[in-house]
């Protein structure tokens, strides 16, 4: 007896594709890669070449249970997207919106101490060390003038 196929599967706040594998069905929803989605499947017990629209809802449940607590369920810490959190010291995994409120926070926090990386955030400039000379211009359009007459 075949089990039946769904088309849209809710996990974690994010709607995934029932027809894709379950690993890479996994890396849609905000916060988790394609190695952490390897480890989430492994320590849940699941194959990874299913299609996430024939998995069961306990299947689901188990994957759901894992992806919000990884370190309970003995993946390492080094796949963590927040090592030792500034404000308690933990290590924390992030997914979905908490992730996006967690980063906004942290520029937040840089532009109220006036480090040089909120600084960049704050006048919208490149923070990473990229070239400013030429690219990420906004507005007025600056270029060669060419004189008259020739």
């Amino acid at each position: 007896m075949p089990k039946e196929f769904r088309h849209i599967v809710r996990m974690l706040g994010t709607d995934l594709n029932g027809t894709d594998k379950v690993v890479y069905a996994l890396t849609h929803i905000k916060g988790i890669g394609i190695r952490m989605a390897n480890a989430i499947v492994e320590k849940a017990g699941i194959n990874p070449d299913e299609r996430v629209g024939f998995l069961s809802e306990a299947e689901v449940r188990r994957l759901e249970a894992v992806a919000k607590d990884p370190v309970g369920h003995e993946i390492p810490t080094w796949l963590l997207n927040r090592r030792k959190d500034l404000r308690t010291g933990e290590d924390l995994h992030l997914l979905g919106s908490d992730l996006d409120l967690q980063v906004k926070a942290d520029i937040d926090l840089m532009k109220a101490i006036r480090s040089w990386r909120g600084y960049r955030h704050a006048y919208g400039l490149k923070v990473r060390g990229q070239r400013t000379r030429t690219t990420g211009r906004t507005g007025k359009t600056v270029g060669v003038r060419r004189r008259r007459g020739r």
